[in-house]
């Protein structure tokens, strides 16, 4: 038999001081309770109750075994509510898998509100620009920036899609003038990106009209985002970023943007982890908190 029922219906029975209110109580019927209490009593090889046709009393046995029956129940309960409460706890240690534009160059914009939000959640953040294996290498979740997601096995959520804008350095633009128009960025000095040997060409697509491509003049390229951003801080030339990365430097009067109708396309800002049936609550808060930070900026 389940001792651990039997000892909640014992217990409701005494409680509400009858088998009918313990059976209204417990959902169930009073010949239920009743053929319950008589098997409870046999496990034991005591009697429990002293029955008569209008009420009941507890023997002595029945006395000592309600006693322990609030005991047991109680921690139980006790239990049940420390475990619901650790499986709520946003705490312990999350490994984070980021770009280096994210994890680097935009942690200051969402890190100090995650640490004051979550106090006992360890970050252990790993930065690079390369693709991880999150399954084979430990993490819990990646962060990534791409204009689309690869068929995947994992679980993803879009956290923002961001332009790509064109940017300088106030000092380069006192060196080299403004640019006006997407003909005249041809007699600038255009920082390329090169992952993967990405083409030498940029396409500018305007608010209205055919989108223009444009040949990288200049003597950099560079094959990392921090690289990319460092140089067009250093007034290197006129560089293409995500308007996410850019942001701060641009309300620090630090960079400019440059020909602002047109882009150089967008970026989907994504979160990955594995498939499962649990999400842990440090997982979801985690990336609850990321997309609320790019849904407000």
């Amino acid at each position: 038999m389940d001792q651990l029922n039997a000892m909640r219906i014992f217990h409701c029975i005494v409680d509400a001081r009858g088998f009918s209110a313990a059976a209204e109580r417990l959902g169930t019927t009073h010949s239920t309770v009743s053929r319950q209490l008589k098997q409870l009593e046999h496990e034991l090889g005591v009697q429990l109750l002293k029955r008569n046709t209008r009420n009941f009393t507890l023997t002595a046995a029945g006395e000592l075994y309600y006693a322990a029956c609030l005991d047991v129940l109680k921690r139980v309960e006790a239990a049940g509510r420390a475990i619901a409460g650790e499986q709520e706890k946003v705490a312990g240690s999350l490994r984070v898998s980021a770009p280096l534009a994210i994890g680097a160059l935009e942690l200051a914009d969402w890190l100090p509100g995650l640490q004051k939000r979550y106090p006992d959640l360890q970050l252990d953040l790993s930065c690079s620009d390369r693709y991880v294996d999150i399954v084979a290498e430990g993490f819990d979740v990646a962060l990534r920036i791409s204009p689309t997601l690869a068929d995947t096995s994992l679980m993803a959520r879009v956290l923002t899609v961001s332009d790509i804008v064109l940017v300088a350095a106030p000092a380069y633009l006192a060196r080299r003038g403004l640019p006006r128009t997407v003909a005249q960025l041809a007699q600038h000095d255009l920082i390329g990106f090169s992952p993967a040997r990405a083409p030498a060409k940029w396409t500018l697509t305007p608010e209205r009209g055919e989108p223009s491509q444009i040949e990288l003049r200049g003597d950099l390229r560079v094959d990392t985002i921090a690289a990319l951003y460092a140089a067009v801080l250093a007034g290197a030339g006129i560089a293409g970023l995500t308007r996410h990365t850019v942001k701060s430097a641009l309300a620090a009067g630090q960079l400019v943007h440059l020909l602002p109708a047109h882009t150089l396309g967008q970026r989907h800002y994504y979160a990955l982890y594995p498939q499962t049936q649990y999400v842990s609550p440090k997982l979801r808060a985690f990336v609850d908190h990321m997309a609320e930070h790019y849904r407000t900026d």
